[in-house]
């Protein structure tokens, strides 16, 4: 799918969060001088095409408590890492998960999963309940815990011009 401009101007709208009140999508659609017919139409068809992965609530986890964090990385084999890979990323306490190659042999990891957690304790038991999940193909293991945070935004557009 190639992007038109009111493309461009849906995902630029929307690429800091969805006005609170009552009708966001209506009020979005407004202020770019469409319907919200047309709207939420462009905005299925970038989510069908995967321009898009998904709408969603991102909460402030460390406003929410959780200020203890840990990006687990993982060196599980590579014939199991999909499946294994798979059930973790389901977790609900797992934020965000990926496959990365390895950069071997300073590091073998090549599976990491993000967890949040109230204290450090918290983040070692939710990392030992993942390295039970991927015990049968799990070679090795650790957890780098975040001592600040340097950027809490996702991917923004430019704005052209």
């Amino acid at each position: 799918m190639s992007l038109d401009a009111t493309d461009r101007s849906i995902i630029e709208a929307l690429q800091a969060g969805l006005p609170l009140v009552p009708a966001p999508y209506a009020e979005v659609a407004e202020g770019l001088g469409i319907d919200e017919d047309e709207l939420t139409t462009r905005l299925d068809a970038m989510k069908a095409s995967g321009v898009i992965r998904r709408i969603a609530a991102a909460p402030n986890h460390y406003k929410l408590g959780m200020t203890a964090n840990g990006m687990t990385v993982w060196d599980v084999e590579d014939d199991q890492l999909t499946a294994l890979g798979a059930i973790v990323g389901a977790l609900p306490y797992v934020t965000h998960s990926y496959e990365r190659p390895r950069a071997l042999p300073d590091w073998p990891y090549n599976f990491f999963a993000m967890v949040h957690g109230t204290s450090p304790e918290e983040v070692a038991d939710k990392r030992a309940r993942i390295a039970g999940i991927l015990a049968p193909g799990l070679r090795g293991s650790d957890v780098l815990l975040s001592t600040r945070i340097l950027k809490k935004t996702g991917l923004r557009l430019r704005k052209k011009g």
